[in-house]
């Protein structure tokens, strides 16, 4: 009053300012709603839906109370009330103690008055019965994948066509279960997955790990490659290289990959496909300790040749030719006194 009478008028101070906002925030609720506003206070049904008026409100979720259990109900994952009774699940807006009951008192009647013992060894026997059901369901889903992942691999093997197996093996397979078991024990076969897209994937999946598992045998170990350039039915060159190497005190064999020649077939372009294999798996050249060919110009060259551009990379490595090769050119200039052909097999007269 006395700064009324100076001044002639009340100013705002920052204090006042502020004690007002805090004031503002004080009874806005968490929700970010003003409680004194006409929504919250009961308005907002008068308020014509999809308004800018109108505050959406989030539906509040009930949580449980093990005095629930005395009414024969139990939480699910998802905040649920189920019936240990009938297994029914409920709404979360039923979580109420009056909403329970009444399902126990109107579908439950001849379990009135039972003690809560009787509730906990239900839901004992249902809990034990859900863990069971999902137990069984993620082991026919293994099986079924690993059942995919081999017939898969038996297709691979033979070389047959990725339809074979949803058009002949599963209906086979099928029939003999039906015959040899029962109809229920044919029924499990029919989720295991062998279409035609899903056979690829898995033999791709295979592939990828049979490479995988090669590229970390060989990346931190000594191995020797024997290396081949061929032509197939359509004409294509090709190159064929095989390892071989020392795994748990065994030698292995095995064809590290095989690719086409788009170019040419000289020496330059053999050595770079070898040389792009190894640096993107990151294969240290100087692990190779030799390199075995079939003698042609293409390997051998002294300065173009993929043996002389394999030294550059190592100097350790060394060339060797291949003894199979060496026993086709010595049969073709051996004199015909040394031929005898005897029972569908070549002996060596002496």
């Amino acid at each position: 009053m006395d700064r009324w009478l100076k001044s002639g008028s009340i100013n705002k101070t920052p204090a006042t300012e502020s004690s007002c906002s805090n004031i503002e925030e004080s009874i806005t609720n968490k929700d970010g709603v003003n409680d004194n506003s006409p929504t919250s206070q009961g308005m907002s049904s008068t308020l014509p839906p999809n308004t800018g008026d109108s505050v959406p409100r989030t539906s509040k979720k009930r949580k449980y109370d093990e005095s629930y259990l005395e009414m024969g109900f139990i939480e699910t994952n998802d905040g649920q009330p189920q019936c240990v009774i009938c297994s029914k699940v409920l709404p979360n807006s039923s979580m109420y103690p009056g909403k329970l009951r009444r399902h126990y008192e109107k579908i439950h009647t001849d379990h009135n008055g039972k003690p809560l013992d009787f509730f906990k060894r239900k839901r004992s026997e249902l809990l034990a019965v859900k863990k069971k059901i999902k137990k069984h369901v993620l082991t026919d889903n293994e099986n079924a994948l690993k059942a995919s992942y081999m017939v898969s691999y038996r297709i691979a093997q033979k070389g047959e066509a990725h339809t074979i197996a949803e058009t002949l093996i599963k209906p086979c397979v099928i029939d003999i279960v039906t015959c040899m078991l029962d109809h229920k024990s044919a029924k499990h076969l029919s989720i295991i997955p062998l279409s035609n897209n899903t056979v690829a994937r898995r033999i791709e999946d295979l592939a990828s790990n049979v490479s995988e598992t090669l590229v970390s045998r060989i990346k931190y170990t000594k191995f020797a490659l024997q290396m081949d350039e061929s032509t197939d039915i359509a004409g294509l060159a090709v190159l064929l290289v095989f390892v071989r190497y020392v795994n748990m005190n065994f030698f292995e064999e095995d064809l590290l990959f095989c690719k086409p020649l788009l170019s040419n077939t000289t020496g330059v372009q053999i050595f770079g496909l070898l040389d792009d294999f190894l640096t993107e798996n990151q294969i240290p050249w100087t692990n190779c300790i030799d390199v075995c060919t079939d003698g042609a110009r293409a390997m051998t060259g002294a300065t173009a040749g993929a043996i002389a551009k394999i030294k550059e990379k190592s100097n350790e490595t060394t060339s060797s030719h291949c003894i199979l090769h060496r026993h086709a050119l010595v049969m073709k200039n051996i004199p015909l006194c040394l031929k005898k052909k005897s029972g569908g097999y070549l002996a060596v007269k002496y």
